[in-house]
């Protein structure tokens, strides 16, 4: 089995973005292969990938993800091609449906038909990132002097298998350790394809740092796909209360609700190398990138690149 990818997700919380460039520097220089963006209600997914371009020599950059429904084929395909040539080729484009709270309730777009939609922007973008004419007659200008992976975002079956055939990679997120298997099962990866997992990482004793895991898992786990992807593998009844809770607006009793044996399986706790244990078992899972996403105040996070470095 080939060692795994290590990423890291830019920007780190509570850094300003204008003081990323020595940490983005820093830990390509000890080990990291990867900068991968996220995108919910922080920055945009492009701009952190544009500066660590001009602060990077080796990394390869992803946006993980941006949202298919809230940019146009065309300009998805502009920022791709953009980031590619300023990388000197080493971008890649992660898309997704994103959520219907994204999508409807903050952008106000119907999210309608997420695999349709996933399917056919895949579909648009493949000749306009070769210099061809896409849909609607559009074609680039200057179109990327090197491929252009594109990375799909996944949570259930429709979709992970949709992954498997028509993207260069997926990528998951909120992935319980006894779930990989199959997760990666149903995406049934062909060769070369990447499978990459974001894992949210809180140094420190766990029990100190539960409380933390349990509010951000309840956020995410109460927005209906989250929710959906955890009753498919099962974890249905021991949501229900706190959905229950969460949706009748009492915040705190849903988190008092969240099944901490779920967040156990979720996020990552400890030191470095206990870390580092739980991350081998997502790689031996099938997971081929592990990007890491450290939560807590700016001191921790800045001592976390360091500690977590590959190498």
């Amino acid at each position: 089995m080939p060692e795994p990818r290590w990423g890291l997700t830019i920007p780190l919380p509570g850094i300003p973005l204008r003081d990323h460039e020595g940490l983005v520097r820093r830990a390509e220089a000890a080990g990291f292969d990867d900068f991968w963006s996220a995108e919910t209600n922080g920055f945009d997914g492009f701009t952190p990938v544009a500066l660590a371009a001009a602060w990077t020599e080796r990394a390869r950059l992803g946006t993980g993800i941006v949202g298919v429904f809230t940019r146009g084929r065309a300009i998805l395909a502009q920022h791709a091609a953009a980031l590619a040539e300023a990388s000197g080729g080493r971008f890649v484009l992660g898309i997704g449906s994103s959520s219907d709270v994204i999508v409807e309730r903050w952008n106000g777009i119907p999210f309608a038909r997420p695999l349709t939609r996933v399917r056919e922007t895949v579909e648009a973008l493949r000749p306009v990132l070769r210099g061809e004419r896409g849909p609607g007659g559009f074609r680039l200008e200057t179109p990327p002097a090197h491929p252009v992976p594109v990375y799909v975002a996944a949570l259930r079956e429709r979709m992970l298998r949709l992954a498997g055939e028509i993207a260069d990679g997926t990528f998951v997120n909120f992935l319980p350790l006894s779930a990989a298997e199959r997760v990666v099962a149903t995406i049934a990866p062909p060769a070369g394809h990447d499978v990459v997992c974001r894992f949210f990482c809180l140094p420190g004793p766990e029990e100190e740092a539960l409380a933390q895991a349990r509010f951000v898992f309840a956020a995410y786990a109460t927005v209906p796909v989250y929710e959906a992807f955890f009753r498919w593998l099962g974890w249905g009844e021991a949501i229900d209360p706190m959905v229950e809770a969460w949706r009748a607006g009492n915040r705190k009793l849903a988190v008092d609700h969240v099944p901490d044996a779920l967040v156990r399986e979720i996020f990552l706790f400890g030191d470095a190398n206990a870390m580092r244990e739980r991350l081998a078992a997502f790689a031996a899972a099938g997971i081929t990138t592990l990007c890491l996403d450290p939560l807590g105040a700016p001191e921790a996070v800045r001592a976390f690149a360091d500690d977590l470095a590959p190498r």
